[in-house]
Formats: structure tokens, C-alpha cells, sequence
């Protein structure tokens, strides 16, 4: 994939410090910066480590995790909107050569990302809302949601703006494809998907 450079300004990061002084007091804890705005997340339970597990299993034996591309669990992702902004998807899809577009704070210029993955936790309207503009921006392919929450399985294509043109959720008993432009032919059971991530509560 073609890779546009991103252009950071250098001098104070004030977000990105308290940051990682958030990170320093809640080890476990997903921080990431959003539209300017610190996010926090706790740290996964069992069933959301399952889920995701399940799926770079799936991923990989269709080959994802190879030569051309990589399954890379919380690798960073630098933003367009905002000279902080960095999300840390759940699981990504990016090009082998990912290293080349190393940016900073250990995240990656966006060109280098096929797809990002979100499991839904108790923040999940960040997932649903905030990190759908957020990628939406920086131009990431394909979006995939799994909701914990409404049990469906969210894939967004095709970005423009700070949107996706294609939204279609899936409900359990369907069956999701995903576009073959992520290098590979992928379709996945929903039901069993959402049965993953479930907890004994639910």
C-alpha cells in the first residue's frame, strides 16, 4: 500500500505525558488519545480476550499473518485529528512492512493499516461513536466492531470524512464477509463470534 507520510509537529506533548502517567498508575489500562481528549479503558476481561483470540486465529489460517501482512494485537495507530491523537485498536491488520512507518509514542502511520478490530468493553460507546470518526479520518479500510453490549458484529467500509459510506451490522445467525482488499477471503460465523465474547452475566 502507498504510504502518506504524517506530519507531526515536535515541542511539547502534554496529552501524550499525562498519558503515560496514567498508564504508570493503572498498569493493564488502555490509554489512548481521541480528539483531543484522553481515553481510558480497563483492562479486558475473559471473555473479550477470548473473543479476540478467536479471531486472530481465524484471521491468521486464512494466511493474513504472513508475508505481505501482520495480526498485531495493541499496536498504536496515529490519528489526523489532533497533533496527540493515537488510538490502540484490539487487534490490527497491517502491511509486513508496517516498521518503515513507525511515527512516534510507538504508533504507525495509517496508510500502513488494512483493518482494525474493537471488542467492545464497558466503554463501548467509544467504539460505536468516537473511534468510528476517529478511523473514519485516517482512512483505515475496514472497521470491525464486535458488540458485546446489542450482540452484533459491526463492519464498516469505504471511509469518507469522518464516516464509513458502508455500515452493515450483523445479528447472531448471519454469516459476515469481509472485503477481499484485506488480502485475503474471510467470513465469519456471527453466532459464534457473540457466544465467544459473552459473559455468564449476559
Amino acid at each position: 500500500m502507498s504510504a502518506a507520510s504524517v506530519e507531526r509537529p515536535h515541542g511539547d506533548r502534554p496529552l501524550i505525558a499525562e498519558a503515560g502517567r496514567l498508564m504508570e498508575r493503572n498498569p493493564g489500562y488502555r490509554v489512548e488519545i481521541i480528539g483531543g481528549k484522553i481515553l481510558v479503558s480497563p483492562p479486558p476481561d475473559g471473555p473479550h480476550g477470548n473473543v479476540l483470540t478467536d479471531l486472530l486465529l481465524l484471521f491468521a489460517s486464512t494466511g493474513l499473518h504472513g508475508v505481505e501482512s501482520r495480526l498485531i494485537q495493541g499496536i498504536g495507530l496515529w490519528l489526523p485529528t489532533g497533533t496527540e491523537d493515537y488510538a490502540i485498536p484490539d487487534l490490527s491488520l497491517v502491511d509486513a512492512d508496517y516498521e518503515e512507518h513507525h511515527v512516534e509514542n510507538n504508533c504507525y502511520e495509517p496508510a500502513c493499516f488494512r483493518l482494525v478490530l474493537e471488542v467492545t468493553s464497558s466503554n463501548w460507546k467509544a467504539d460505536l461513536r468516537d473511534k468510528v470518526k476517529a478511523y473514519a479520518g485516517a482512512k483505515i479500510p475496514v472497521y470491525m466492531i464486535v458488540d458485546r453490549k446489542y450482540q452484533r458484529l459491526h463492519v464498516l467500509t469505504d471511509p469518507a470524512g469522518d464516516d464509513y459510506e458502508n455500515h452493515r451490522p450483523y445479528s447472531p445467525g448471519e454469516i459476515a464477509t469481509l472485503p477481499g482488499s484485506i488480502g485475503a477471503e474471510v467470513t465469519l460465523d456471527v453466532g459464534r463470534i457473540i457466544k465467544a465474547g459473552q459473559t455468564n452475566a449476559n
